[in-house]
């Protein structure tokens, strides 16, 4: 077996939010970090973040390249609620570059940056991971390169060859499958668009099991949507939601798609010299597929449990990154997971949903939770009505107009 005589603390694969915020943290502690990720790679993503996540990972201002001051969910009956922010926003970001410069920062602060694709990972004559990848030459050629590394992190997205290769429990992961579109915003006098608003469509002939988006970019949007029914035809769906939108005529800057996972995995480590973070994991919000704040959380809390283990040699604090996680997590991921799969079964289901959404505790529940990333326990009558309400709409007896 080859051996490699270039030697990491950590490899980190996969260069998306979670796999930098990981590289960034750890190198910043001291360690030898490679971060290595594929070119040019941009998912499609509506790319909002909520002020936690603003000032927890400290993200610039400069990144933002619109505040979002409220939403507006559609019915399939075409009834629109609106849901304003009241004294506060929701950043949006533009992947291509957000990524980039979270890449940018864990360089700074120590790690080195390594353009590649990952291949597998082997054992060294002393049982260290060899890490495999390949990278392209300037003749345009493939070579393999592989180094040694006391720990990786497999953060290379939904569908992660680290994930299958060393986690028997990546086999479990369901996916939903997004698409969008990014086309060139257009002015302020457009009728049917705003944008310091984000447009969240529930109708099932746009999506059978998920919504469809409409989210301002300032100088471009995303238009998009989301399904797991194999054959449903993602791209005709938001060719028909464009022209509904008005905005059919206008530039297409870019088209992506890609799977994203809406269940975390019951497993994130190998018990060895492996975890995972971000979409590898499966953290990934049902029913809003959320996922940039829980990408980096995850991949804060994979760096975490790489540094206890590194420390210790005690490969059971790899499993301290999943443990501390769902704590932190778990119930919103389990509420949501349930509202998925009962309000977006059918078009009847979601006409009582966004009727519901009508609702100002539901509405500031709603952004309380969603701006602070937990379930807020603060207003007690408000949860009480909200039950009662949920009830009236789960039996009928509340009307959805």
């Amino acid at each position: 077996m080859s051996t490699s005589s270039e030697t990491f603390d950590v490899v980190v694969v996969g260069g998306g939010p979670a796999g930098a915020t990981a590289a960034n943290d750890l190198a910043r502690q001291g360690h030898r970090v490679l971060l290595l990720d594929k070119a040019g790679r941009i998912k499609p993503c509506g790319g909002a973040i909520p002020p936690r996540l603003i000032n927890e990972f400290e993200i610039p201002d400069h990144l933002l390249v619109a505040r979002i001051s409220s939403a507006r969910m559609v019915s399939p009956s075409n009834r629109d609620v609106d849901m304003p922010i009241d004294g506060g926003f929701v950043g949006m970001v533009d992947r291509e570059h957000y990524d980039e410069w979270l890449r940018a920062r864990a360089a700074t602060g120590g790690a080195v940056r390594r353009t590649g694709t990952f291949s597998h990972i082997s054992r060294d004559q002393d049982d260290t991971a060899l890490v495999h990848y390949e990278r392209r030459m300037d003749d345009g050629s493939l070579h393999e390169d592989s180094v040694r590394a006391r720990a990786v992190i497999g953060a290379d997205g939904a569908v992660s060859a680290v994930a299958r290769q060393c986690i028997p429990e990546a086999s479990e992961i369901r996916y939903v499958f997004a698409y969008h579109e990014i086309i060139r915003s257009p002015d302020r006098s457009h009728p049917l668009f705003d944008a310091t608003r984000c447009d969240v469509v529930y109708r099932g002939q746009l999506s059978p099991d998920f919504y469809s988006w409409v989210f301002p970019h300032g100088p471009t949007t995303s238009i998009g949507t989301g399904s797991a029914h194999k054959g449903f035809s993602l791209r005709g769906s938001v060719a028909q939601f464009r022209k509904a939108a008005a905005l059919d005529d206008l530039e297409t800057i870019r088209r992506e798609g890609a799977p994203i996972p809406l269940k975390p995995l019951s497993r994130w480590d190998n018990g060895r010299d492996v975890v995972l973070a971000g979409d590898a994991a499966g953290v990934v919000a049902p029913a809003s597929g959320e996922g940039i704040y829980y990408a980096m959380a995850g991949g804060r809390a994979a760096a975490d449990a790489v540094a206890l283990f590194l420390k210790t040699g005690d490969a059971k604090a790899l499993s301290t990154a999943r443990k501390a996680f769902m704590r932190k997590h778990g119930a919103v991921f389990f509420i949501l997971g349930m509202m998925q799969r009962y309000w977006y079964t059918n078009d009847a289901r979601r006409e009582r949903f966004v009727a519901i959404c009508r609702d100002k505790d539901v509405q500031q529940l709603t952004w309380d939770a969603y701006m602070n990333k937990e379930l807020v326990r603060a207003k007690p009558l408000s949860h009480v009505r909200i039950f009662f309400k949920n009830i009236a709409h789960l039996t009928g007896l509340a009307k959805a107009a």
